[in-house]
């Protein structure tokens, strides 16, 4: 650890947690009954001091008693988890769950004792509360802070019910709600409007919406807080409605474009008085309602360039962010996302960099080190020069369900950056993805670092997981993970995982669009071998949830990925004059779709169904319920209007989108080209692309219904796909 960096770290932490250093026993022990019921009279609930500022756990057996101590809720919680995975075997998660625990629970010898070295363990990211949070209700949300309390995270980003505190504060600035209406988006383009980047696309939002999620805020708020977190609540910006410039024709305003199709977007000049009287009064408003941690979130620029490189400017820009911040909380901590120096990274150069951040005080902000597994911007900034900075781990971009991640990274990087004394101020670890509720062999092995400062070994880890995830042990299902950990755990540091071509636009191209790339990092058949591993452990594996979520997830990553080996058969037979060949293997690929659908059916987390249910059951009239279905469908499919450059970004492989969105387009362009090939004339892609278009606009806004439910058997489906594909891959590949 960096002694030199101890003093500044010590006055930054009394500072921010003192006012939730004490133990909620009442929190902690309602929690051990939410996740534990049948033998939670087994737990006894004891408070110990933090240690140096950092939280701490222990665990001992006492009189047949299972004693966990923690200095807060979220310690005892963490202790809660340490012995349902090491001493119950037991997993939790988003996809599958073991949680089967003995009939006698397991004593444990001597005292256990944890000690975590990072005082921020954060998560979240703007785009998660879209991307994945965009329905949740109550249930949903008490079951991810349970989980975040298991997983040791204490710093969480807040932003459920923003709208209702920006109605009130343009509200008491003279704006009508009809003023408003252009300026609030639908629920699902939430990140976006907060960030900046675009007004009014998918509403008008209703009242309701704001009123009851302002509502669900305070829940969230208030739990999250029993545990002694440290929710990061948003600040103001300069971002403000349309029609501003003629309610304050005299303001400094200036237009800024996000350049994905949505029309400019209004920013009030920090220089402008207004800027700061309106920043203390959006924070007194949004105190009175929520309260405060003293941690706050603006990111000015985010994926915007701005109007000068000057280092006075944008250092006057930071300070005066800054000071509408602390005029209404005098210990107001800046939270930045460092998204901004890696996406920008041609004007984000040293000097401007250095400008923007040593106009706010070192103690007085936190940077957040967005793509540390893949592209970390610490290491050429001189860890932020300074500034406090947490490590974080970014993984997935806009829901997209590939199998991917950067497994050996995420084990060994955090404590290597935290023993590196270059790292400075490092403070913390974290997870900001744009999605979550995937991959969660990834995001389990990131946490295990919450509470220990050395790196991990992946390969023993993915063993020890196996077991927990399974009930039992399988040296077939170890060697599967090992190759999981060679293959598509090894991915390059791009945009994600790689996607199938069957959720692209139809095209005789070959699919390395950037938002639809189906270029592999690693060898599909050597995937396969993990599949057939997977396969043979079916039968006895099968009463596992986890087990089940797997190998539907592995089974739907192998057909992807053959999906994309029958593309170039079509197009050759096409470019040949192969009608019989071209018409072979275009019913491939649509019944390939038709079986990927079939499977992905069998488990709740890849049903476009359900999506668009939880979108409906958010609006109390059928026009509201309407404006939250569309927000649904469009954010996964088109992602804006019908010429939206971002169209296919947020592509999921799901049932319900494969059959009713993609598979209908491949449909309608093999008939095209059929039709191209009987007339012996080219296609008119134009008039093909405008039909395409035309058709996906109006499933937008459709309301045919899909599955909300499960159908068949996990389990079974894969073995059926196996059966079928396995020996026909395996053929294609040689």
């Amino acid at each position: 650890m960096k002694i030199f960096k101890t003093a500044l770290l010590f006055a930054f932490v009394a500072l921010h947690l003192t006012a939730f250093a004490q133990l909620d026993k009442t929190a902690a022990e309602a929690f051990i009954k939410r996740v534990v019921p049948a033998v939670a009279d087994h737990f006894v609930v004891k408070e110990i001091p933090a240690e140096s500022g950092k939280d701490v756990f222990e665990l001992q057996s006492v009189n047949g008693k299972i004693i966990l101590s923690g200095n807060k809720a979220l310690s005892v919680a963490s202790a809660l988890a340490y012995y349902l995975k090491n001493y119950c075997r037991d997993d939790f998660g988003w996809n599958g769950e073991n949680m089967h625990l003995p009939a006698v629970l397991p004593a444990i010898k001597g005292k256990i004792h944890h000690t975590t070295p990072y005082t921020y363990r954060y998560y979240l990211n703007y785009c998660t509360f879209n991307y994945s949070m965009s329905w949740w209700d109550w249930p949903r949300w008490q079951k991810e802070i349970d989980w975040m309390a298991l997983s040791g995270i204490n710093m969480p980003l807040a932003l459920t019910g923003e709208e209702a505190i920006w109605r009130d504060v343009y509200r008491d600035m003279g704006f009508t709600d009809h003023d408003l209406d252009s300026f609030f988006s639908g629920p699902a383009y939430f990140s976006w409007f907060w960030m900046g980047n675009l007004d009014g696309w998918g509403g008008p939002l209703p009242q309701h919406w704001m009123d009851s999620h302002k509502e669900l805020q305070k829940k969230i708020l208030e739990r999250e807080r029993s545990f002694g977190m440290t929710p990061v609540l948003p600040a103001f910006s300069g971002h403000v409605p349309p029609t501003f410039k003629d309610k304050f024709p005299q303001a400094k305003l200036k237009k800024t474009n996000w350049e994905q199709g949505f029309n400019d977007v209004y920013i009030l000049d920090a220089d402008d008085p207004m800027f700061a009287a309106i920043g203390k009064k959006y924070i007194e408003k949004q105190t009175k309602e929520y309260g405060t941690n003293h941690l706050y979130s603006s990111d000015t620029f985010n994926e915007n360039t701005p109007p000068s490189n000057d280092s006075t400017y944008l250092s006057g820009m930071s300070k005066k962010i800054f000071q509408s911040m602390t005029a209404a909380d005098p210990k107001a901590v800046w939270v930045m996302q460092g998204w901004l120096f890696y996406n920008n990274s041609s004007f984000w150069q040293p000097k401007q960099i250095k400008s923007l951040l040593d106009a706010v005080p070192d103690n007085r902000m936190i940077l957040l080190d967005l793509y540390s597994e893949g592209h970390p911007v610490w290491s050429r900034t001189n860890a932020y020069y300074g500034k406090p900075w947490i490590w974080n781990m970014l993984q997935n971009f806009g829901g997209n369900v590939s199998l991917y991640g950067r497994m050996r990274h995420v084990a060994a990087d955090p404590a290597i950056a935290l023993r590196d004394p270059e790292s400075k101020n490092m403070v913390g670890i974290g997870l900001a993805p744009e999605a979550i509720e995937q991959n969660p062999a990834l995001y389990g092995l990131m946490l295990e670092n919450v509470w220990r400062d050395n790196p991990i070994d992946a390969e023993a880890w993915l063993k020890d997981y196996g077991e927990r995830r399974y009930g039992k042990n399988d040296p077939q299902i170890d060697k599967a993970w090992e190759i999981l950990l060679n293959t598509v755990y090894s991915g390059a540091a791009g945009h994600g995982g790689p996607a199938s071509i069957i959720a692209g636009r139809p095209t005789l191209n070959m699919g390395n669009d950037w938002r639809v790339d189906t270029n592999l990092h690693y060898s599909p058949k050597q995937l396969i071998k993990a599949w057939r591993l997977f396969m043979r452990s079916a039968d006895d594996l099968k009463q596992s949830d986890g087990f089940q979520y797997d190998v539907v997830d592995i089974t739907r990553q192998v057909l992807a990925n053959y999906a994309n080996t029958i593309q170039p058969e079509i197009i050759k037979a096409y470019q040949s004059g192969d009608l019989t060949g071209f018409k072979k293997h275009n019913a491939e690929l649509l019944t390939l779709m038709d079986d990927m659908d079939e499977l992905l059916a069998t488990r709740k987390d890849f049903l476009l169904g359900k999506w668009i249910h939880d979108a409906r059951a958010n609006g109390i009239t059928p026009q509201e319920s309407d404006i939250y279905e569309f927000n649904a469908r469009d954010l996964v499919t088109l992602w804006g209007g019908r010429d939206n450059p971002l169209s296919e970004y947020s592509n999921r492989q799901w049932a319900g989108l494969i059959k009713g969105y993609y598979k209908p387009r491949w449909q309608m362009f093999f008939e095209g080209l059929e039709q191209s090939l009987i007339n012996k004339a080219p296609l008119d892609t134009n008039t093909f692309e405008k039909k395409i278009k035309d058709w996906e606009w109006a499933w937008v806004h459709q309301h045919d219904t899909y599955a909300d439910k499960v159908t068949g058997n996990s389990v079974e489906e894969a073995k059926k796909m196996f059966k079928k594909y396995d020996a026909l891959i395996e053929e294609t590949y040689k």
